[in-house]
């Protein structure tokens, strides 16, 4: 019959005084140890004590910054498990930063649209490849939504988040899909919390969703590549704007 190992014991049982931090690292030291991913089960919140020797509080201010970190989550009457492991706190953190730009400089998102860029032109040859001679009809009808939406004066964030999520699927890169997701969320709520006056481009940002994936599908990468510039050319524009008035008004 196979042994049963009860992962408590492989925590290291040190009695030393410890403060929040090194709780921490020790709690994500036995997550890497035990090889434990998202949804999986922690030790108990007296066993951690018991087994780091070190009192209730600091495991739980442990456990509340992983929490923050999504490396951990409570589920309240249930226990800890491993979190998500997301780029929340990224994301978050970048919103914020955005928040603080009382000056008008708009410096935070500009930096997000150059990161956003720098990715969509990174994966290019790889999307060409994944695409060439293909048809995408649930891709060509995210993009007609964003149409239909636009002349309904209606907005269409939903469709064109949707859209970039099914366009990186064949990318063989979790961190680059978790990225460009994470970096299109911060975007799509900083542009409004900026106040950055609605592009009278923007049939021609919707267009330029068409014109990405008819070259992905032809595989040609350089008119990809032209449409993605395409795609971010009126926001970049209404940003510059932005800075060179707020630097006329210092």
């Amino acid at each position: 019959m196979a042994t049963v190992h009860d992962p408590l014991h492989m925590l290291p049982r040190q009695r030393r005084r410890q403060t929040g931090p090194s709780t921490a690292e020790e709690i994500k030291g036995f997550i890497r140890d035990q090889g434990l991913g998202p949804g999986d089960p922690l030790p108990t919140e007296a066993e951690l004590c018991e087994a780091l020797g070190v009192s209730r509080s600091s495991v739980r201010e442990a456990i509340r910054t992983l929490e923050s970190l999504d490396i951990v989550t409570v589920r309240h009457g249930y226990g800890t498990y491993v979190g998500g492991l997301s780029l929340a706190p990224l994301v978050s953190g970048l919103i914020f930063r955005g928040s603080l730009n009382r000056d008008g400089t708009f410096r935070t998102l500009r930096e997000v649209l150059q990161v956003r860029i720098a990715l969509d032109l990174g994966v290019a040859e790889e999307l060409v490849e994944a695409y060439r001679n293909t048809t995408n009809d649930e891709l060509r009808a995210l993009v007609e939504q964003m149409r239909e939406r636009n002349r309904a004066g209606e907005f269409f964030t939903e469709q064109d988040g949707e859209f970039h999520r099914q366009l990186l699927r064949p990318l063989d890169n979790t961190l680059v899909r978790q990225l460009v997701g994470a970096f299109w969320e911060v975007h799509t709520t900083c542009v409004p919390m900026l106040r950055i006056p609605t592009s009278s481009d923007i049939e021609h940002t919707i267009e330029a969703h068409d014109h990405m994936l008819t070259a992905l599908e032809a595989g040609d990468t350089e008119a990809y590549l032209a449409a993605v510039a395409q795609h971010y050319e009126p926001l970049q524009r209404s940003i510059e704007q932005a800075l060179r008035d707020a630097g006329q008004q210092a």
